[in-house]
């Protein structure tokens, strides 16, 4: 079989399965770079809550040498999408250097050809446009229009590494030890209503915005229909991408502080708000109608990053778990304490936040650890 030639589906062809899953989060708020071996213990401890059906790593301050451009990670399924992909990106990018990825043979299933370029955007844009919106444009196209290519990582100094595997599998497919940057978030999947394949493993991405998640949307279909309004095309066959499109949408070209966008996505009731102070109670109400389409309906525990901040947030009643610690300069979010007590005993601090309110550790001395609320 050509080595490009992959199909979509679960190879296990169980895609109704139900559990857990794992996220682990750890940032180092001074900026210190470590290795993949403290992430990839605490990911592997956690190994009973998936299932081998999808694993992954974002690591932020990986490519120091190409800080400046994009790092596009792509998985193909046919040579006719390489191709294809290679044509999209030379109309629209100065493409720096491209390399197949580094990869070696480890318990992953049915691994797809994974590319990395450095890019940075052709000068000729429309003038209304950012920067940041024109990279976003290209990546739907590849997406979408080269039939089995998809852009898995798309941001500068960082990257997404991902696959059908546990996640020390996956890390070691990657060769994630070669690797070092200042904050990891880290995923195990048991996948429930969606396929277990490489583009449906987490983290999810977009630009330097990440997400992994615990949990199901069930308004999956309403939120996927907004941001399709607002240019994004959903591909990946699964809920958990539409939250990485609403966080950049959000945060990036809405510009809302995360205590906000932890209201519109974890909302609390109308009868909750209709009996608060009039102040408070307008401006949740003002969020409740303005971004009801994208409210998170259902159990979920996440870990947003991006450069500079890692955040953690659950629905509001806190159907799925998250837990935090902090040690020196290290902040960590985890699924289940025993992760972070793994790589950390001794932690100064560890708490468990209350739903619906993020916990948001910045990238910046002193050490700032904040639970955000109205």
């Amino acid at each position: 079989m050509d080595k490009y030639d992959r199909k979509i589906i679960s190879p296990f062809g169980d895609d109704k399965d139900f559990s857990g899953c794992a996220i682990f989060g750890m940032m180092d708020t001074s900026g210190s770079r470590f290795g993949s071996k403290d992430p990839v213990r605490a990911i592997t401890n956690m190994h009973d809550r998936g299932n081998g059906l999808g694993g992954g790593f974002a690591i932020y301050g990986i490519y120091p040498q190409f800080k400046d451009y994009y790092a596009f990670h792509v998985m193909y399924l046919s040579r006719d999408a390489k191709e294809r992909t290679d044509r999209i990106l030379a109309s629209r990018f100065n493409i720096i250097y491209d390399e197949e990825m580094q990869t070696k043979p480890a318990n992953v299933q049915d691994p797809p050809v994974v590319w990395r370029y450095f890019v940075e955007p052709k000068k000729r844009r429309p003038k209304e446009q950012t920067e940041e919106d024109y990279v976003i444009e290209a990546i739907m196209r590849i997406n979408t229009e080269t039939g089995k290519a998809f852009v898995f990582s798309s941001g500068k100094d960082m990257g997404v590494f991902k696959g059908v595997g546990f996640p020390e599998d996956v890390a070691d497919f990657f060769c994630l030890e070669d690797y070092q940057g200042y904050l990891w978030s880290c995923h195990s999947r048991f996948p429930t209503n969606t396929p277990g394949w490489w583009g449906g493993a987490h983290p999810f991405n977009i630009l330097d915005w990440t997400v992994v998640h615990n949990g199901e949307l069930s308004s999956y279909g309403i939120n996927r229909r907004y941001l399709e309004m607002h240019g994004y095309k959903c591909t990946m066959q699964t809920d958990t991408e539409v939250l990485a499109y609403a966080v950049d949408l959000l945060m990036r070209r809405q510009h809302l502080p995360m205590e906000l966008v932890a209201q519109v996505f974890a909302s609390p009731l109308w009868e909750e708000i209709d009996a608060m102070e009039p102040q408070k109670a307008l401006l949740l109400r003002t969020l409740r109608q303005t971004y009801g389409s994208l409210l998170m309906n259902g159990p979920f525990s996440i870990v947003i990053a991006h450069h500079g901040e890692m955040i953690g947030l659950t629905d509001r009643i806190k159907l799925r778990p998250l837990v935090a610690g902090q040690c020196g300069d290290i902040v960590y979010l985890s699924s289940e304490e025993s992760a972070m007590r793994l790589v950390s005993p001794n932690l100064d601090k560890f708490w468990c936040p209350r739903g619906g309110e993020p916990v948001v550790a910045k990238l910046k001395t002193p050490l700032k650890v904040e639970v955000q609320r109205l």
